[in-house]
């Protein structure tokens, strides 16, 4: 998918291409979430995460759990 919005027969035709029947109706709502999806996507990956860990390397600590107050 191009850095374009994605319009609403642009949603429907993906949608038949993976094989799911979108009624014509939800064409614009699908193209809509889609493309909020996709900013949300966009900002995340202008982060830099350089000197962050992959979560492979997290370890929680375990801790104690205490009753008293």
């Amino acid at each position: 998918m191009s850095a374009a919005e994605l319009t609403p027969p642009e949603a429907a035709r993906w949608a038949a291409r993976a094989g799911l029947d979108l009624p014509a109706e939800r064409h614009a709502a699908v193209a809509a979430v889609a493309n909020h999806i996709h900013s949300v996507v966009s900002v995340l990956r202008e982060l830099d995460f350089a000197d962050v860990p992959p979560a492979a390397a997290y370890h929680p600590v375990q801790e104690k759990h205490d009753a008293a107050v």
